[in-house]
Order: C-alpha cells, then structure tokens, then sequence
C-alpha cells in the first residue's frame, strides 16, 4: 500500500542517481529483498518513478528495503532520513531499549508486543513481523549485555495495580498464569523445530504475547509469581526472536531478542539470560559479526559459571566455538569444544535443565563441530561430525536435520565425492520444501555455490534445478 503523496521526493532522486540506479533497477532490487523476506512484491519503474516525483510512500517494511537496496549499491548503510523516508517509521527505537526500572521494562515489552502485531495486522502488514524492518545493527547489543552483566537480576518486582471504582477486584496472576505460557512456549519451539519459524502457528506466538502475555504482565503479582511470569514471557519472546531470525527478519529478532534479556533479568533467571545471549550470538555470527559474537557467547558463559547445569553451560561452551570459528581462531575454537564436550560427558539424566535446553544432545554438538571445521577449513572434520550427526535420530528436528545434510553434502563435494553429496543435497532440498524458514534456504544456496565446479554433471544440474525451484518457493 501507498500512501498519499507528500511532493517530491528530491533526496530519494538524488540518492538514486549517486548510486547509478535505474527507476527499474531500484523495483527490482526491493522485489528481490522483498522475496528474501516472504513477502511478494510487484513494484515496477512507474512505482519508484510515483515515489520519486509525486513523493507517494510506500508503506509496511518498503521503505527499509529501499534503503538496503540502495546502501547495497553504495557500499555502506543508508539511513531512512537520506532518501527522505525518515518518518514512515512509526517506532524506530520500539525494542531496543534495555531500561533498568522494572515497570519500564514492562511498558518496553509490552509496546513491543502490542505496536508489533498491530503493524503486521494493518495496511501493507504482511508476513513474520515485516513491520519492525528496520536495519540490523549489532551494536543495538552493547548496552543490554553490558546492563545485564552488571546486574543480571532486579530486586522484588512485585506488582499492585490500583483497582478502578469500576471494577469489583483486580484481577492478580497466579503460578498456574505463568505456567500456561510456558506450556506455549514449550508447544511453539516444537513447532519452529519441525516445521519452521515462518509456519503460521509459529507466527502465532506474537499473538499470545500481545493478547495472553502482556495483561499479565499489566496486573497484579506477588514477587514470588511475577519472577515465574517474567520467566516464562522471557522463553515466548527470545521464541519470537529466534523465529524471526530463522525467517530473515533479523532487525525483528534483535529487539524480541534484547527484550527477552530483559524479562530473564526480572525473572533473576540467568541461565536463560545466558540462552538469550547465546541466540544474539548465533545471530550476530550468522551476519558476520563474529567478533561481537564471541563477546556475547562468552557473557553468556561467565554469568553462569556455578549457576547452569552442566547441559546447558555445555551449549554456551559450543556457541562460543561456533563464534570462535567465524573468527578464524583455531585453537580458541578448538579449547571452546573441548569445554563443550567435556560438560556434556557430566550431564545427567536427574540434572535440574530448565525445559528449554531439552533439544540439545551429543548430535546438536556434532552438527555444529561440523559447522565449526566448515569455517575453518578442515573438510576431513567436517565430514566425520556430520556423519556422526546424521547418525542420530532427529525426530521432531526437521529443520535441523536438513542443515546437517547440507553440511554433508557440502563436505562430500569439497570432497570430490559427488554420488554422496548428491544424495544428501536431494535429501536437503526435500527437508527444505517441507518447512517454512528462510535460513534452511540461505544454506540451500550456498551448497549450490560450492556445487558450481560441478555443473558439468547431469546429476548435479538436476539437484540445481530442484533447488532452485524450492528457493523461489514461498517461506
């Protein structure tokens, strides 16, 4: 949808002919940037021309691409104001404060949840959060990580809501509130863990955020059941993010993200504190932040030392090795699974996890070892731990046994052996158009790019061309 027009727009002109971009040019970069995102988008050169000379705005997440579109061009980040679109974002900051007071991260979470769905659900709303485009920044990470390391937990955060002449009680939040929202919780990471984050009953944890979460959040509670309450929003919102980022909108992700540190910070939870860091990490490593994400998976790992069990300090050792690998440090990754290995070995069935930590087991440690020598170059390593992943039943883990096979089928070529990596990409292509997540595509594109050598074999071009039929798909 398109706004009225507002006189042209001489700055979005003017950037356009700095960036050598044709009327056409522009329609068909925010087409394509609009796909990678699920939405289906049909501008065309009359429709930059309207936005150019008739100042018409476009609406939802268009503007942001418009800008990605452009600073692709340019080579540097181009700010919604530079080509004159600078207040068609109805909440620019709208997440990423880390505020200390209590009551202010309620208020913070909540217009969050409520601005969030409300966009999504107007005109020009489309799909998972499309609305909170924005642009990804990692350094939106500084001041949460650092606010929470000082203090990772809030003193009472009990809650008296005064009640209205209106009303007869107010309306106070028990344990069986709070546990209801972790039941969701545990029922949606199923769901993204089988089908996908952009699944529509994925997408439906936006919706209980808003309409179950956040008037709790507003009401009454002793001390007692609010750190139950903030602990179980705390697992619905990094949910939220963690969807997000695995259906490309990693602008989404970072505030869900840096409101669910947040609420694990009034719930004086640090372990799941920890988790929220070790999902920034995983995201901030997948945009080629790894710098950042070793920053952020070592936080993770030196709030919880004597705090989490040995299963879940076993995954922040792993994100960090993760971390450690996009950065190129060998023997820092090396020392990163070695810790991870060994704290797993001390997991026991009657350990106190939290829920949240059931998926991970010696095969999520394979699979990522594998990811690790993927980025540093070691394909003998890659292959024996990808073996040993694929080893293991992933029932109820699609999504993540498709990646293993693209990693295999990665390792098989660099390999040279092209009947196994064929057969593990037409497994991996098969898993990818079953489930709806961008991420799952990303990884089937670069195992196209390393099968190029290979486009000579008929085999390989039929794997190309099913391929390439699931990533035009719908996410």
């Amino acid at each position: 949808m398109t706004v009225s027009p507002r006189g042209p727009n001489e700055r979005l002109g003017t950037l356009l002919a700095l960036a050598q971009i044709s009327n056409a040019g522009l329609a068909r970069r925010v087409n394509d940037l609009g796909a990678q995102r699920g939405l289906t988008l049909r501008y065309d050169k009359t429709s930059v021309a309207r936005w150019v000379s008739k100042g018409m705005v476009p609406q939802g997440p268009v503007p942001h691409l418009i800008a990605t579109a452009i600073g692709g061009k340019l080579g540097r980040p181009v700010p919604l104001e530079e080509i004159g679109l600078g207040d068609t974002d109805p909440a620019p900051e709208l997440g990423l404060a880390f505020p200390r007071d209590v009551a202010d991260a309620v208020r913070s979470a909540t217009d969050l949840f409520r601005v969030d769905l409300e966009l999504r659900r107007g005109p020009g709303g489309g799909r998972w959060s499309d609305s909170l485009a924005g642009t990804f920044s990692v350094a939106a990470y500084a001041t949460p990580v650092s606010r929470w390391l000082i203090a990772p937990a809030d003193g009472s955060v009990a809650r008296e809501v005064p009640r209205s002449p209106s009303e007869a009680s107010s309306y106070r939040v028990g344990h069986s509130d709070a546990a209801k929202l972790r039941e969701a919780a545990q029922e949606a990471r199923r769901w993204d863990s089988k089908y996908g984050g952009g699944d529509w009953r994925s997408s439906m944890v936006p919706e209980c955020l808003r309409v179950e979460a956040a008037p709790l959040l507003l009401a009454s509670y002793s001390d007692a059941v609010g750190r139950a309450l903030f602990g179980a929003t705390a697992e619905l919102t990094r949910l939220a993010g963690w969807m997000a980022f695995d259906t490309g909108q990693h602008e989404a992700a970072q505030r869900y993200y840096i409101q669910a540190l947040r609420l694990a910070r009034a719930a004086a939870d640090v372990p799941l504190g920890g988790y929220v860091l070790a999902s920034m990490s995983l995201q901030a490593g997948y945009r080629g932040f790894a710098e950042e994400a070793v920053d952020l998976a070592q936080a993770a790992l030196e709030r919880n030392r004597g705090l989490a069990t040995a299963r879940t300090m076993s995954f922040f050792h792993l994100v960090e090795a993760r971390a450690q690998a996009k950065a190129r440090n060998a023997a820092a990754c090396a020392t990163a699974l070695g810790a991870a290995e060994s704290a797993l070995e001390r997991a026991r069935a009657g350990d106190p996890d939290p829920a949240w930590i059931d998926f991970y087991a010696y095969d999520r440690l394979a699979a990522d070892a594998a990811e690790c020598f993927r980025d540093l170059g070691v394909p003998s390593k890659v292959r024996q731990f990808t073996r040993e992943a694929l080893a293991q039943p992933t029932e109820g883990f699609v999504r993540s046994h498709g990646l293993r096979l693209v990693v295999s089928a990665m390792a098989e070529a660099e390999a040279g052996n092209l009947d196994a990596a064929v057969a593990a990409g037409e497994r991996a292509v098969e898993v990818a158009g079953r489930i709806s997540s961008q991420r799952s595509r990303e990884y089937v594109v670069e195992m196209l790019r390393r099968l190029e050598p290979f486009q000579g074999e008929r085999r390989v071009r039929e794997l190309t061309e099913r391929a390439r039929a699931v990533i035009v798909a719908p996410a």
